[in-house]
């Protein structure tokens, strides 16, 4: 309030000083003007009547006669003598030439001046007006009160605006006071939060704009609060997490500074480090770990997770870096020696298995369809049902082989697929085209909602290979009459989102996380009767990891299988 209060009171000051300057220019004006007509009245006399300047002057108090009887005149010549006036003896007066009033006259063909006079000490009002006759006429009235009060304003002005500075302080009082009084209350709700004191629950604000923003912050206040406790609720339950998990976790700061990290973290580091330490900043500086450091100290990431494999004391670890927005980071370390030697020897003897078949099974495939193109019509029925049956076998057996040898392939010799930008309708379109005849016999349709620009960077054999297998597992065991549909429903910066569904029986909610396996069967019998390996989901998913997609199979509401598969864009497809 005293603030505004000083503003409000300079620029009233300013008003009423600004105001009396401009009345009393005014009035000044008008007085100057009025003398101006009675120095031009009485040149026109002394002009119109010949009188010189000399004794014979004294004749214009003639004309000074219908004047106020308060004016005096006075005639000077250019050299500053003092030829009448009409109050004092000119002729004993001393010279007027340096008189402020004749010195602007002088300049500017008129002037005016008040001053005391030093002839009869007496304050006038002197105006001085310059003829070409070579004399300045000088009227002078007396500035006394009544002259004072005609230039000078009255007082009824500063009146009104004394005032209104008044209504205007009343004004500014009730509004601070209000203010102050939503801002006090804002203060009391920021001290008590401070020490940590409850807010009543009937605590309400002034009823007014800076009330309503005040509600506005206790209210945003609260919300963080409740969300600060959910938030420590979560942090809870994911520290607990960590601790009972039986994967190593740690979480580092921006600098690397150890945020958390759970028992076996600690474990597993010694392990790797081949010595017990509790200093787990200590690993950015180990060898085993230059990698992941070098990936954190790149400034330009392609993605933020890393993951490398490491092995030591005879056992596998596998190491996950993910970067967090704030560049904090999570580190991963999990002990995978069982289940790799369980993958390996899968692997091995699957491939063993392929190996060891695929010479005898290509021969006995050999001897058959050349006994079958030579005595087709010579056998006995029975006889030739017999090796049609055994020939559908091998070839069961070769597709078996062959599906194999794209999985080992896929794992140990990824390095000799071709890497290039693949126009996935393009490709959609062309297997179509190959899946024609087994589409027509069964009933079933192909529809593709792709568009022209989706190009994915990948292995056009592998990408070929997961829609050609999804399409005949929907063909093998969707049913008759199906509708399969493959569209991209949305895409972000790196990748594409495509689904690939049917409307056909699905598939039991159980078997749904298997499916991928190897070998796995949902139903031996419906095997039997379509022929399936067993392995083309498992290259399925094999094919998409390897473009460093992921791929999860579900039940459609409304009938039917759906996989969700997700395929990077042109980006780079190097193997960690």
């Amino acid at each position: 309030m005293l603030f505004f209060t000083a503003i409000i009171a300079a620029f009233t000051v300013g008003i009423i000083l600004f105001e009396q300057q401009q009345w009393k220019n005014e009035r000044t004006n008008s007085l100057e003007r009025t003398l101006e007509a009675n120095a031009d009245i009485i040149h026109a006399y002394i002009h119109g009547n010949n009188i010189p300047l000399d004794e014979n002057v004294i004749k214009v108090e003639e004309q000074l006669e219908y004047m106020d009887p308060d004016l005096r005149l006075t005639i000077i010549d250019w050299q500053g003598k003092v030829r009448y006036d009409n109050l004092l003896d000119g002729s004993e007066m001393e010279n007027h030439l340096q008189r402020r009033e004749i010195q602007k006259t002088i300049g500017f063909g008129q002037g005016a001046h008040i001053r005391l006079s030093t002839s009869n000490n007496v304050e006038y009002l002197y105006f001085a007006k310059k003829y070409d006759e070579g004399y300045f006429i000088r009227f002078a009235i007396p500035y006394d009160v009544e002259v004072q009060n005609f230039i000078h304003s009255n007082s009824s002005f500063v009146y009104y605006i004394l005032l209104f500075f008044v209504i205007c302080m009343l004004m500014v009082y009730f509004f601070s006071n209000r203010f102050s009084k939503s801002i006090k209350e804002l203060r009391a709700f920021s001290l008590s939060v401070r020490q940590g004191i409850p807010v009543p629950h009937d605590f309400r604000f002034t009823d007014d704009e800076v009330g309503k923003v005040s509600a506005d912050i206790v209210e945003n206040y609260t919300l963080l609060q409740d969300n600060r406790r959910q938030l420590a609720a979560e942090r809870e339950k994911l520290l607990q997490h960590f601790q009972y998990s039986e994967e190593g976790i740690a979480i580092f700061s921006e600098d690397r500074k150890k945020v958390y990290t759970n028992s076996y973290f600690l474990q597993f580091l010694n392990v790797i480090l081949d010595k017990p330490t509790l200093e787990v900043e200590q690993l950015f500086t180990e060898p085993e770990f230059a990698k992941v450091t070098a990936f954190l100290n790149q400034e330009h990431k392609e993605n933020n997770i890393y993951t490398t494999r490491m092995d030591k004391s005879g056992r596998q670890f596998i190491v996950r870096v993910i970067v967090f927005d704030d560049e904090s980071f999570e580190l991963y370390i999990g002990d995978i020696t069982k289940s790799e030697k369980t993958r390996l020897l899968k692997q091995e003897m699957t491939n063993n298995i392929a190996h060891e078949l695929r010479t005898p099974v290509t021969s006995i495939r050999g001897y058959l369809e050349t006994i079958l193109d030579q005595h087709d019509n010579q056998l006995n029925p029975r006889i030739n049902n017999f090796l049609d049956r055994a020939y559908a076998q091998t070839i069961r057996l070769s597709e078996l082989i062959q599906d194999i040898s794209m999985l080992t392939k896929i794992e140990e010799a990824a390095d000799r697929f071709e890497l290039e930008p693949v126009e996935l309708k393009e490709l959609l379109v062309e297997l179509q085209t190959d899946m024609a005849d087994k589409l027509e016999e069964k009933g079933d349709r192909l529809l593709i909602e792709v568009a022209d620009n989706v190009v994915i960077q990948g292995s056009r054999t592998l990408l070929y290979s997961i829609f050609r297998n999804l399409t005949e597992n929907s063909i093998a065991y969707a049913g008759d009459g199906v509708e399969i549909k493959v569209r991209c429903y949305d895409e972000n910066q790196d990748a594409y989102f495509v689904e690939f569904c049917d409307n056909g029986v699905g598939v039991e909610e159980k078997h749904l996380v298997r499916i991928f396996e190897r070998f796995y069967r949902v139903n031996e019998g419906r095997t039997r009767v379509t022929g399936g390996s067993g392995l083309g989901l498992s290259i399925v998913k094999n094919a998409v990891l390897f473009h460093k997609g992921s791929i999860v199979a579900k039940n459609r509401s409304e009938g039917g299988l759906c996989f969700l598969i997700t395929l990077p864009k042109k980006k780079s497809l190097k193997k960690d």
